[in-house]
């Protein structure tokens, strides 16, 4: 047979493996993220620990390295100033007329549709160093948002 019809293993055809993408930027956490990361890891290793297929051991090892890499680079964001907004906060804010209220975290605690948003969020953006009372500019419009209150997240 000639050697342009053999094949040596099925592994050549298989889509190469990439490690799981890091956003770019610092990788800022609230004390709380910083929990939620080191849980994650601790889950992970006993998974990996309790997994027989080689082929699952080999997806978990990868999220486990993407972890570990989130908890290494992991800086934990400074208190808050009293009344001011930043990483760690619950802004109570008025939108075009409505009211919501937005917690500003880390990009592994985001959770965009219960109003957790990313540091790194436009939205988010606007709000950190604003103070209760103030109004800010967004998307465009000025004075767009007015911030109602600021106070830290409850742990």
């Amino acid at each position: 047979m000639s050697v342009a019809f053999r094949r040596e293993s099925d592994e050549e055809h298989k889509e190469p493996k990439f490690e799981i993408p890091m956003t770019p930027g610092p990788n800022i956490v609230t004390r709380n993220g910083l929990a939620q990361i080191e849980a994650k890891v601790v889950a992970l290793e006993a998974a990996i620990a309790a997994e027989g297929e080689e082929e699952a051991r080999e997806a978990l090892r990868r999220e486990l390295r993407y972890w570990n890499t989130r908890r290494t680079t992991a800086e934990v964001a400074p208190p808050l100033e009293d009344g001011v907004a930043g990483i760690g906060a619950r802004v109570a804010i008025r939108l075009n007329g409505k009211a919501r209220t937005i917690d500003i975290v880390g990009q592994d605690e985001a959770d965009p549709a219960s109003d957790r948003l990313s540091f790194q969020a436009p939205l988010a953006q606007a709000l950190i160093g604003a103070e209760a009372g103030e109004h800010v500019d967004f998307a465009g419009r000025a004075e767009a948002i007015e911030l109602v209150t600021v106070e830290p997240i409850p742990e």
